[in-house]
């Protein structure tokens, strides 16, 4: 017995996922289709499709994303981070993009780490299971003026010659409601929350929300299962055969450090997505409100890691993009809400972050920006401001709070001349490559089936297991991976319970 938890509970089966977005659930149902008694913990709520609605935007960053939205990574300057936490992960409040994984980038990955089997042949019957599940589409502009703020990005870069090209998205029926970052109010999104995880439901996995892991139980090679506490605080020892970890790049690498498990090079090299945002003000109503995250995307600078595409709006939103600024400057911005759109930069980071377990479970991100990432975040700010200003812009908002607002391309090349690594104020919310997969004399942290090294019992599943930077929203890749990986454990048929 523990003194002040009572006796310790124990829950016994087949197979234990920690961690439920685009890799836990994949695992999920594809091991409750082949017969494994399967359970999921979740560390955040379980939120349905009428809470989701009934809440306020506000309300469901709060409650859906680890530390509201706002976990920092520590460095010049200091990011802001945001991922999901809660049943289906950032799927939940995530725009919905399904991109597959370049071949280039497959076989450019598979040079690197040393492992093979991941290449685009290898993943194709998987992202096409994927799609079968989740139904992509071409997203379109919508009727009537709807998304004013994606179709003025692509007739700046048709006047510019460059390439854009609508989203394909994992969306059913949308009805363009302007919340897809803080939970679907129609069920559109086909999140895992309403795909993948109930059909693993219908056969039979348990999903438990609200249950944080504290630490993988081992004996020093084979892992049997984890320790955790539910909603009242008490603790139970859940006890299985495999387990497959999916809690996320920051989540994973920290309970493997806390767990022991390759603790010196799990969460050393986390790789980012850094998002720039920019506000631009145009002649004409815009009304970014009304419509859904990005129904068209800059591609012409694809190669080099660089993309663009309108944000969601809200007043929120928008004042939260202005918080560094003064009050007497944001209330002019509101005045102006109807003529703006935010419009979000995306940029692949060469310079890598780590991350720390702490005491009491916290965990400490540091990122290393590189001057060669400075010089891509001038470079980014400078082709998305060109863009805009080709759409019609008259006035664009850096991200530094410091900076004036610029209305021609000479002001822009002014800033860009003058700013300095300290002043961005950046966003990601793309990590991944904490517990990569390679060869372990390459650094990896995983071997080609997912298993840190020196383990067995215990399989990675989610973006932390990719072997670097995909350069496109993430979620296909992670989700082809976490299928082969999956594929291969139930192939090599391991005993069940």
């Amino acid at each position: 017995m523990r003194r002040g938890f009572g006796r310790q509970r124990s829950v016994d089966t087949d197979v234990l996922v920690i961690g439920s977005g685009a890799g836990g659930s994949v695992a999920a149902l594809e091991l409750a289709a082949a017969g494994r008694q399967v359970t999921v913990l979740e560390e955040g709520p379980r939120a349905d499709i009428a809470a989701l609605a009934a809440a306020s935007p506000a309300e469901n960053m709060r409650n859906l994303y680890r530390n509201g939205g706002l976990t920092p990574v520590l460095g010049t300057p200091t990011i802001v981070y945001g991922e999901g936490r809660a049943v289906g992960g950032t799927t939940l409040v995530n725009g919905g993009l399904l991109w597959e994984p370049p071949p280039a980038l497959l076989a450019r990955w598979a040079a690197v780490s040393g492992i093979d089997g991941y290449r685009a042949a290898d993943l194709a019957p998987h992202l096409k299971t994927v799609s079968a599940r989740l139904g992509p589409i071409v997203q379109q502009h919508g009727d009537g003026g709807a998304n004013r703020d994606s179709r003025l990005l692509a007739v700046g870069a048709d006047r510019l010659g460059w390439r854009w090209q609508h989203a394909r998205r994992v969306v059913q029926g949308c009805l363009h409601r302007n919340r897809c970052t803080t939970g679907c109010p129609s069920g559109a999104k086909q999140s895992m929350a309403v795909s993948y995880l109930p059909r693993a439901e219908a056969l039979g996995a348990h999903i438990r929300p609200d249950t944080r892991v504290l630490r993988l139980l081992h004996d020093g090679r084979t892992v049997h299962g984890a320790l955790a506490t539910g909603p009242d605080g008490a603790r139970t020892e859940y006890r299985a055969r495999s387990v497959f970890l999916a809690a996320g790049p920051l989540g994973t690498p920290g309970l493997l450090q806390r767990s022991r498990i390759q603790q010196r090079r799990a969460g050393r090299d986390l790789a980012l997505h850094i998002n720039l945002r920019t506000v631009a003000r145009f002649p004409e109503r815009v009304a970014a409100h009304d419509g859904t995250i990005f129904t068209a995307q800059l591609k012409e600078f694809g190669d080099r890691g660089i993309l663009v595409m309108p944000s969601n709006v809200s007043r929120g939103a928008l004042a939260a993009a202005l918080a560094g600024r003064n009050p007497a400057e944001v209330t002019q911005y509101l005045d102006d809400y109807d003529r703006l759109g935010v419009y979000t930069t995306q940029v692949r980071l060469h310079g890598t972050a780590t991350v720390r377990a702490l005491p009491g479970g916290g965990l400490l991100l540091r990122h290393n920006m590189t001057a060669v990432d400075h010089g891509a975040l001038v470079e980014a700010f400078r082709i998305g401001s060109r863009l805009l200003l080709a759409a019609g812009a008259d006035q664009l908002t850096p991200p530094v709070s410091s900076a004036p607002p610029l209305s021609t391309m000479a002001e822009v090349e002014e800033f860009c001349r003058r700013v300095r690594p300290g002043d961005w104020e950046l966003v990601s919310v793309h990590g991944m490559a904490s517990a990569r997969m390679a060869q372990a004399e390459r650094g990896g942290v995983c071997d080609e089936r997912g298993r840190p090294y020196g383990f067995e019992g215990l399989r990675v599943c989610d973006a932390s297991v990719l072997p670097g930077v995909t350069g496109i929203s993430p979620q296909g890749t992670i989700m082809a991976f976490a299928h082969e990986i999956t594929a291969r454990f139930i192939e090599d048929g391991e005993p069940t319970a």
